[in-house]
C-alpha cells in the first residue's frame, strides 16, 4: 500500500493466536520486503492490520538476518539521533527524523517463543519505523510542516 492510503493510518490489532495463516503472513511479508529491496515491512503496508513486522538490516543486498517479529513493542529509549529515511509505502521520499539510538524491544517470534532485543544503530532506527506502522504513524508523520506539505502536494500532483 501506498501512502496516502488511509488504511496506513490505523491502529493494529494483537495477535492473540500464531496460526498457519500468521506464518504465511510472515512469509509473503519477508519475500514483499526483499523483492522491493527493503529492510523492513509492517503488517499494514500490505493491507493487514495485526502487529506484525519483519526485518533484516543485513539487506537489501544480504538476506542473513530476517526477524519476524509478533505484537513487538518498544521500551528502554535512549539518547536521540537523526536518521535518514525513506519508506517502501511513501514513494520517492527521505528525510531525517528524530529516532532514539537505543531501544529494547519485546516480541514473540514464530513459534510464539518470547524475544527481547537490545538495539542501536540501523536496527534500532529500522525497528521503531516498523513498530511506527502498526500505530498508524508514518515516517513523514514526524517532519516538519513546511516538508510534509511539500511532499503532500508532489503526492497530489502524481494523483491526477
Amino acid at each position: 500500500m501506498k501512502y496516502p492510503d488511509e488504511r496506513l493510518a490505523v491502529e493494529c490489532d494483537d495477535i492473540a493466536e500464531i496460526t498457519d495463516e500468521i506464518r504465511q503472513l510472515a512469509a509473503d511479508m519477508a519475500e514483499t520486503m526483499y523483492k522491493e529491496e527493503g529492510i523492513g515491512l509492517a503488517a499494514p503496508q500490505v493491507g493487514e492490520h495485526c502487529r506484525l513486522i519483519v526485518v533484516d538490516v543485513s539487506g537489501p543486498e544480504k538476506r542473513e538476518e530476517l526477524m519476524t517479529l509478533i505484537n513487538p513493542r518498544l521500551d528502554n529509549l535512549e539518547g536521540e539521533v537523526d536518521s535518514e529515511e525513506g519508506c517502501l509505502s511513501v514513494v520517492n521520499y527521505r528525510s531525517k527524523v528524530k529516532r532514539a539510538e537505543k531501544v529494547r524491544l519485546s516480541a514473540k517470534d514464530l513459534n510464539g517463543n518470547d524475544v527481547c532485543i537490545d538495539a542501536d544503530g540501523l536496527l534500532a532506527i529500522c525497528l521503531q519505523h516498523e513498530i511506527d506502522h502498526l500505530s498508524g504513524t508514518l515516517f513523514i508523520d514526524k517532519i516538519s510542516r513546511l516538508k510534509r506539505t511539500m511532499y503532500d502536494n508532489k503526492v497530489k500532483k502524481w494523483l491526477k
